[in-house]
């Protein structure tokens, strides 16, 4: 099977802090390749998505986390979760532009379409 769509979700926060660099990275990658990407952020993953907080996390030897997250922003899709967006009281008017929050039903109908390739960080 041939590949043309990537779905990369991103499970952990600061705690595992080259483990999100890691899906990031990937992420934009396939997006500087001509990949067609989707990120989701679960768990801890979807602070990332507030204003602000990418810009204050730094990884030795690795690339800037806010510019990442507006990479993907632009030029595929992010996505928060619904639940993980609830537990920690964020809706929709505390993401950055663009970012969407979505349930399960839609990842699943996302990375069960032809030619997606799913990978879990």
């Amino acid at each position: 099977m041939t590949y043309s769509r990537l779905v990369i979700k991103s499970t952990n926060g600061t705690d595992r802090i080259e483990t999100v660099n890691q899906a990031l990275t990937v992420a934009t990658t396939a997006l500087a390749a001509g990949v067609e990407t989707s990120v989701w952020l679960t768990g801890d993953s979807v602070l990332l998505a507030v204003p602000r907080y990418a810009a204050d996390i730094e990884l030795e030897h690795g690339n800037s986390f806010e510019d990442m997250v507006s990479l993907i922003i632009a030029e595929g899709s992010l996505t928060v979760c619904t639940q993980c967006a609830a537990r920690r009281n964020l809706t929709q008017d505390d993401l950055l532009p663009g970012v969407r929050i979505a349930g399960s039903t839609s990842f699943v109908e996302e990375i069960l379409r032809d030619g997606t390739q799913a990978i879990v960080y």
